[in-house]
């Protein structure tokens, strides 16, 4: 009887205690706004040193209970923290101040922690919303990140409809293996595979027949992302914070976030984009007379035969200006945005429908995008989360003919040898002339080619998180995160019979496919212990894993029936596959140790292996560590007129695995006497390869005065790449050309320094600006393999070469005595500046600047014109040996490269926008109208010779920065309108 007495007694004082305790707790409520009065939506609200919180609604209005004495941490994005005390008091009116030195911002320190800014130990970039697509958007969202990532050095491969960026992070982190980021949207490690098109087929830029060519300068798939969809993104440039996700992050990781819905009210916006887009630049042409028409030709028959050809198109009329006639097209604009977000304590959700068109400044290329996206975060309990990262992207970017060319047939090469007296125009009847000076009339090509990239693409990831165990000093989390990414790649080149050049193969049509799923998880462990309110440690741990399955299949139809485009149309038909798959595995292991809130410790480990290694069971490992001491935390530095200052240093090393294949000796079919049969390639295989070994030391100081209205971030680092990979000649007797080695290492080092004030803050008037610094050098610290040129065409354009002991971006060439050094594709330095002005709270001027000081390209556009005879300024004279200019350079061909290694350093003015924000309106169920005008790449300073100085004729690889015709750059101005409901 006792005993079921007690039994009760202790049943009953486990119903009843929890009531009473709670019944203790207080109803806090208020509201959260900004300096100007103006509704934060979203903010945090969070009971310490616990994490049960909430959010504030649409209004900025929150509720929740805490005990008496209770502290409670206001915050959100952009804003610096703020907290209160709970006492007698009940309702609150917080004022957040904008975060200018951003000290409060939370960033990534491993895949599933991440910590304040005030306490990192490694530099970390990041971009807001506003900064990405709020001030001037681009086209696609490679387009986006131009010139706004401190420490990078981003070209345009061409101007092209559909996007296209090389980005390199803290210069070059390998000569031949992956040189690009890794872009990690929510969760899912995103592919951004660059596919020809088969154009090579048609140019043979790539000579040897080969359909496919890095020349056919194709989009990269992650311009298929919405920028208007992203709520974030860091950018992690060094290893120290990098590696801890493994080998497709040896070249930095770019974070992207997308928009959640909050706690509160139904939100739903509407906006409306209309503009234009003009070429940028025009290099003009040349003006002739009849002497000069006559000088065309050598041959005294055909100079008469062009004097006369000039005059009689002069008497009629008929001069023209081909190359304005070709990218002068005006193209229009439009893009439109539905989003609706909201949710309840328990559930948040997203959605958004977008569509984008835009045409091309040549007539029938242009770009189309259409996106649905769906978020939705559900707490299936108080200690279980989940979430759900949806989207669908369909895209479609006619692309034109551009770039290098050895058959005449690409726009630029046409046009370079086509003088203003020809006639290309069509006649009565429609039908085009052939062009007597090149191989291919451009008018008629751009009428009746076409070369479409269309894409279907679902990205879908997931989120688990889910707290196994609590207690007072330390709880325990199993964070789980993965998805997938397919994507089908529908490309369609098509060349008809009727085309000049297609005399011989009577019309052309080259169909792709191209299938890609990439897969990967994270299962991690995270456990914060708190022994003390002085210390607290994190520690995490888990697997990671990564596959992709890439398949690329290319059908390509010679002599077609007139009038049809599908290849089993044709008399000939060739097939081209490339088919590729790869699986990483990683273990990771990491300490946070924060002492005080004032000293940030970090330790970790991550073993990696490939199926691209040579031994692919081997893990691979790589440490990394971290310290930061912010001196004001700890009592060091009084806090007054600084009001925070930090010491760090990290260290962190990762991995680039070798190229897909290199460990095999591959076979290909042959047929042999009519039998299928095969035969061994001459690149022989590597079984032994290893990957690129990264290993990155960065140290800096943290700044911050005025009480945060100015605040200073220097970095210093140095990063080398050990065994980094190459492809190495084979003497003819081993049977072989060449083989994948790891052939030497590299080493980069430089500095960043960045600046964020508040120049002016009056009651009408407030000006935010940031300002970067930055620059790298490159060394070749070791090379096995003899030194060649790499890329471009040779020393007498001047190439690219690795040397050991010089830099890994030098150009050599001719120097007029010998082979020398011309150039270095490196920038000499970067600097951008990113302001905004706002007056009485509703007018907003924004604008990017952004410098590029030095720097060479291989610019062989102008040589081209100057071959033809075309060029704008053939017949000045400005040149020692008193002859045209024109003439002079044709006439250092093969002696001196000098003046095609042209220095591509710049100021450009990338975006301004002027926006004005009506928040009283005459009608109570329309929130906020917004309208805005802006403009996008419109004014550019710089003394290079050709369309645009950012420039890659080689894709994304090592050597960018090479110029041959490419599809011109674009300007933009758009109108844009905003309506919230």
């Amino acid at each position: 009887m006792r005993h079921q007495l007690r039994l009760w007694t202790v049943l009953i004082c486990c119903i009843i205690l929890p009531g009473l305790a709670f019944s203790q707790n207080t109803i806090i409520s208020g509201t959260v706004t900004d300096r100007s009065g103006h509704p934060v939506a979203g903010a945090s609200i969070v009971i310490r040193p616990s994490t049960r919180g909430t959010f504030s609604d649409i209004e900025g209005k929150f509720r929740i209970a805490a005990a008496p004495g209770a502290t409670i941490a206001i915050g959100s994005v952009g804003f610096v923290t703020q907290t209160i005390l709970v006492g007698n008091t009940t309702e609150f009116n917080i004022r957040l101040e904008e975060d200018i030195s951003r000290l409060d911002e939370v960033v990534v320190t491993g895949l599933a922690t991440s910590i304040k800014r005030r306490n990192l130990s490694n530099a970390v970039a990041t971009l807001s919303a506003k900064e990405l697509a709020g001030i001037a958007p681009a086209q696609t969202f490679d387009a986006a990140l131009e010139g706004k990532i401190p420490g990078a050095y981003t070209n345009a491969n061409s101007g092209a409809p559909g996007g296209g960026i090389s980005v390199k992070l803290r210069g070059v982190t390998s000569v031949y293996g992956n040189t690009q980021p890794l872009y990690v949207l929510d969760g899912v490690f995103v592919d951004n595979t660059a596919t020809s098109a088969g154009i090579n087929v048609i140019t043979g830029a790539l000579p040897g027949g080969a359909p496919t060519s890095n020349q056919d300068n194709p989009s990269s798939r992650i311009a298929d992302l919405r920028p208007e969809d992203i709520e974030s993104i860091e950018i992690l440039k060094g290893a120290s914070a990098a590696a801890v996700y493994g080998s497709r992050a040896a070249a930095g990781v770019i974070i992207i976030t997308t928009k959640k819905g909050k706690e509160g009210n139904t939100k739903t916006s509407v906006s409306q984009d209309l503009g234009f887009v003009k070429v940028r630049k025009l290099l003009g042409v040349r003006t002739f007379n009849a002497d000069r028409a006559a000088s065309l030709s050598r041959d005294s028959a055909t100079s008469a035969g062009l004097r006369q050809a000039f005059t009689t198109a002069q008497s009629a009329g008929k001069i023209y200006d081909y190359e304005k006639e070709i990218y002068g097209n005006t193209g229009f604009a439009r893009n439109t945005v539905l989003s609706v977000s909201g949710g309840t304590a328990r559930t948040g959700v997203y959605f958004s429908a977008a569509q984008k068109d835009e045409g091309g400044i040549v007539k029938n290329t242009g770009y189309r995008n259409s996106s649905l996206r769906l978020n939705v975060d559900h707490h299936l309990t108080d200690n279980i989360r989940i979430g759900i990262s949806t989207n669908y992207i369909n895209s479609s970017a006619d692309r034109g003919i551009s770039g290098n060319d050895n058959h005449g047939v690409s726009l630029g090469i046409a046009l370079s040898s086509t003088p203003s007296f020809a006639e290309l125009h069509p006649n009565s009847l429609g039908v085009y002339p052939n062009n007597p000076f090149a191989a291919s009339n451009p008018l008629q090509t751009v009428a009746l080619m076409q070369n479409n990239e269309s894409v279907n693409r679902f990205i879908t990831g997931i989120s688990l998180d889910a707290q196994l165990q609590k207690s007072t000093r330390s709880f325990t989390r199993l964070v789980a995160r993965g998805g997938f990414d397919f994507y089908h790649l529908g490309t369609s080149v098509l060349f008809p019979a009727t085309l000049q050049f297609q005399a011989v193969n009577k019309g052309t049509s080259v169909q792709g496919a191209t299938r890609n799923l990439s897969t990967n998880y994270i299962l991690s462990l995270v456990n914060t212990l708190t022994p003390s309110d002085k210390l607290s440690l994190t520690t995490s741990a888990g697997l990671t894993q990564e596959t992709g399955d890439y398949n690329n299949l290319l059908n390509i139809a010679t002599q077609l029936i007139p009038g049809q485009s599908n290849v089993d149309q044709a008399s000939a038909l060739n097939a081209a596959q490339l088919r590729t798959k790869y699986q990483n595995e990683g273990i990771f292991i990491q300490e946070e140790a924060s002492i005080n809130d004032a000293i940030t410790v970090t330790g970790g480990l991550r073993l990696d292996r490939s199926s691209n290694n040579g031994d692919v069971a081997k893990y691979y490992i790589y440490p990394k560590g971290g310290l930061s001491l912010n001196l004001t935390k700890m009592g060091l530095v009084k806090e007054g007129f600084i009001n925070n200052i930090k010491l760090r240093a990290a260290y962190g090393q990762a991995n680039n695995v070798p190229a897909y294949g290199s460990k095999f000796t591959s076979l290909s079919i042959s047929n042999i006497t009519g039998n299928s049969g095969v035969i061994v390639t001459p690149q022989e295989g590597t079984g032994d390869i290893r990957p690129e070994r990264q290993a990155e030391f960065e140290t800096g100081v943290d700044l911050s005065v005025l009480k945060g209205r100015l605040s200073f971030v220097l970095t210093w680092y140095n990063k080398t790449i050990d065994d980094f990979l190459m492809q190495s000649a084979l003497p003819s007797s081993s049977g072989f050309t060449s083989k994948w080695v790891n052939a030497g290492n590299l080493r980069n080092r430089g500095v960043e320094l960045g600046l964020n004030a508040r120049p002016v803050q009056t009651r009408n008037i407030t000006w935010n600006t940031s300002v970067n610094f930055w620059l790298n050098r490159s060394l070749v610290t070791k090379l096995t393999i003899p030194s060649v040129p790499q890329g471009s065409f040779g020393y007498v354009l001047g190439s690219y070469q690795i040397q050991e002991g010089k830099s890994a971006t030098q150009i050599l060439g001719l120097n007029g005595t010998g082979v020398g050094k011309l150039g270095d594709a490196e920038p000499t330095f970067q600097m951008n500046t990113y302001n905004e002005i706002t007056f009485f709270d509703h007018l907003s001027l924004r604008f990017l600047l952004h410098w590029k000081q030095g720097g060479q390209n291989v610019n062989l556009t102008s040589l081209q014109n100057d071959f033809g005879g075309t060029s704008a300024d053939y017949d000045q004279v400005t040149n020692k040996l008193n002859v045209p200019d024109g003439v002079y350079r044709i006439m250092q061909v093969g002696s001196d490269a000098h003046m095609f290694v042209q220095n591509s350093g710049y100021l450009r003015l990338r975006e301004v926008g002027l926006y004005y924000s009506f928040t009283r309106l005459p009608v109570s169920y329309v929130k906020g109208l917004r309208v805005g005008v802006s403009l996008n790449n419109f004014l550019t300073i710089t003394k290079y010779k050709a369309y645009d100085p950012e420039v890659s004729n080689f894709g994304t690889g090592f050597s960018s920065g090479v110029d041959v015709d490419p599809y011109p750059a674009s300007k933009r101005g758009t109108f844009h309108i905003a309506i919230d409901f």
